[in-house]
């Protein structure tokens, strides 16, 4: 009966695998209970087929402690020669009555964020994100962003 439980076990973790064909990177790092305004997350990409295309997410996983509506990052791509190109961006991450967005069934949301469509990549880059969130009417940035735990990064492979 063992056996046969693991058999079974085994057959669906590889079919839970199986159905993520796309992913070429994806990872994920902690930032904590609160996102520091100076913590920046930093993802070294491995080297991808310069032939292909790829589709670039930011993945973000939050709690009820979120007191936003909306999230402002500021993302930089370092190219294999130094050059960096930075983005500011907002994403929505709760409806109005203040319900988060995103997948999940307890608290815990997990948002997968389009960030850039048809990239090709030459070398080795790496990924930079920091938050940017601001309280309305104030210049200096939230020292401590509650709610966000994780940032992630993935990447997935064009059809």
């Amino acid at each position: 009966m063992r056996i046969k439980n693991s058999g079974i076990l085994l057959l669906v973790a590889i079919l839970l695998f199986s159905c993520d064909k796309k992913r070429v990177f994806d990872e994920y790092k902690s930032v904590g209970s609160a996102w520091n305004k100076d913590s920046i997350v930093t993802f070294d990409l491995p080297v991808l087929d310069s032939t292909k295309k790829y589709n670039l997410f930011i993945n973000l996983r939050d709690n009820n402690n979120y007191p936003f509506k909306n999230l402002f990052l500021i993302v930089a791509i370092e190219t294999p020669s130094g050059f960096t190109k930075v983005d500011t961006l907002e994403y929505e991450m709760a409806k109005p009555d203040g319900t988060l967005l995103g997948n999940g069934f307890t608290d815990i949301k997990e948002s997968k964020l389009y960030y850039k469509e048809d990239v090709k990549f030459k070398g080795k880059y790496k990924v930079h994100i920091k938050q940017a969130v601001r309280e309305s009417g104030k210049i200096p940035g939230v020292q401590a962003l509650e709610g966000i735990t994780d940032v992630g990064f993935r990447i997935e492979q064009k059809d």
